[in-house]
């Protein structure tokens, strides 16, 4: 009987802690992350009271998706900086100088930049500044010249307007060294920022690499009088690194740092999250501190996977869903191509969003594209093709591997590690209704005549392996939606409902 009523009573109080947490979550106080899902390599900026973020794009075309927020913690999405394919978008940094925007970002080994008057764009074209490295970091000197960091490093100076280099690159930083006896990836240094505080600048680096081992990455802070440096290594590097596998987030590193309209300080930045890798690197947030002798550090007593209390800013509602009837005039925001946005492809009407079918097989599909948010969900589409076209709805990690449910004319197939296969035979539809459901890292697919009774075909897959450890590419598991062969395929009522777990 005691036994009985301590288990009543530790599940009531469980149950009031769980309610407390929500309603610390809702009064005042955060959780990490800001963004769920694949949002690497953050590059932020506060223009008065409106913070605007941007993330790599790898090969989802439409690129460079802004987001704007008052508080850092709730975002919503502004438009997308890069319309022309030119290849993986990595690391992107975004500034706004002489009441211009622009964002610099390497690509197909050369590094571009696009600006926009307003961040709302148009944004312009993307312009080749014909120099290799990767992850340029903008910075003006008190004069106003312009300049780019880069990974290794180096700097080349920029023109007047931000549009072309206009001298050779420099080596000023080597790095803090990192000992011997840690486990990471390699030394990796990426992701220079550069600020100015008081006297002196401070370039924010990334080293370790970004993936590998759970210890990897971190974030490594130097000082300099001057924007090119000598550079002096903090005493507190590295100032943020993952330091056991049994945390909740891993490789945590490529950081920028941000004022709020109070003037307290934070760090912007991603992470794998322990079991879920194939989610891709979510974007992170946690404040810091500056200490009297002019270094900043994390702030004491707070971990990543705390509730923190929230920066100061007005709570904007987002209006962001992956739900989409595609009954618009036009691709909603959370929708990407994979290698290219080719408008020709897409037609978009009240009865749905029409896309022509591409290549032999979903790797050269093109398929589109979203990023997931939660460990477990069900995604639903309603489907008709036309002609000898196929359909799917998948988990698409890149051309080489993934999974999900297909159907043609004739058959339901089944997609497991790209070997397809059809699993139910002589449907003979051409209208049909196609489900995944996600639970942890098991997939189950679905697929109903009416849209309301659901047949689970026999086929379920285990996705965790999908992932950048075990397949490289930096990407993450998408869902999609792939129109496949001669004719074409029209998608409609896409719903996205999060599970439990």
């Amino acid at each position: 009987m005691k036994k009985a009523i301590f288990l009543i009573i530790s599940f009531i109080s469980l149950t009031i802690n769980a309610q407390q947490q929500k309603d610390n979550v809702k009064d005042g106080f955060y959780q990490n992350p800001i963004f769920a899902g694949d949002y690497p390599d953050p590059s932020i900026i506060r223009d008065g009271e409106d913070y605007y973020i941007v993330h790599s794009s790898f090969n989802y075309y439409p690129g460079l998706l802004i987001w704007t927020s008052k508080d850092l913690i709730n975002w919503k999405p502004v438009t997308h900086a890069l319309q022309k394919s030119v290849g993986a978008v990595w690391a992107p940094d975004l500034i706004k100088l002489n009441n211009k925007f622009y964002i610099y970002f390497p690509a197909n080994e050369t590094n571009y930049v696009v600006w926009a008057d307003s961040i709302n764009g148009p944004w312009s074209d993307p312009i080749d500044l014909k120099i290799g490295n990767i992850d340029p970091g903008h910075f003006t000197d008190e004069k106003g010249n312009r300049y780019l960091y880069f990974s290794n490093g180096s700097y080349v100076p920029l023109s007047k307007d931000g549009l072309a280099i206009s001298g050779a690159s420099k080596q000023v930083y080597e790095g803090w060294k990192i000992p011997s006896e840690w486990s990471i990836e390699c030394f990796c240094m990426e992701g220079p920022k550069v600020f100015k505080r008081g006297d002196y600048y401070y370039l924010t680096t990334a080293e370790g690499g970004t993936a590998g081992p759970a210890t990897s990455h971190m974030v490594i802070s130097a000082r300099s009088k001057s924007p090119l440096g000598p550079w002096e290594n903090s005493p507190h590097n590295p100032i943020i690194r993952t330091n056991s596998a049994s945390e909740k987030w891993w490789s945590k590193g490529h950081a920028t740092l941000i004022d709020d309209v109070k003037g307290n300080w934070w760090m912007v930045f991603h992470g794998y999250e322990n079991g879920y890798y194939n989610m891709g690197r979510q974007t992170l947030l946690q404040p810091v501190e500056w200490t009297k002798d002019g270094w900043y550090k994390m702030k004491d007593g707070i971990k990543t996977e705390d509730q923190i209390k929230k920066p100061a800013g007005e709570t904007i509602k987002s209006n962001f869903t992956l739900s989409n009837t595609f009954t618009g005039t036009k691709l909603n925001p959370q929708w990407q191509f994979f290698d290219e946005y080719d408008s020709r492809r897409a037609t978009f009407s009240a009865n749905g969003i029409k896309i022509k079918g591409k290549g032999t097989g979903i790797g050269q599909s093109s398929p589109l594209l979203c990023t997931p948010s939660d460990h477990s969900y069900t995604a639903d589409v309603e489907v008709e093709i036309e002609g000898n076209a196929s359909a799917g709805l998948v988990l698409f990690y890149d051309p080489k591997i993934f999974t999900g449910i297909a159907f043609d004319k004739e058959n339901i197939m089944a997609i497991l590690r790209v070997w397809q296969f059809p699993t139910v035979k002589g449907v003979n539809k051409k209208h049909l209704f196609l489900r995944l459901e996600k639970k942890q890292q098991v997939v189950n697919m679905f697929y109903s005549i009416d849209g309301k009774d659901w047949l689970k075909i026999e086929n379920s897959a285990e996705v965790s392996s999908f992932n950048h450890n075990a397949l490289s590419g930096f990407m993450s598991l998408k869902l999609g939606l792939s129109a496949v062969g001669e004719g074409s395929v029209t998608f409609r009522n896409f719903t996205y409902k999060p599970l439990p777990g």
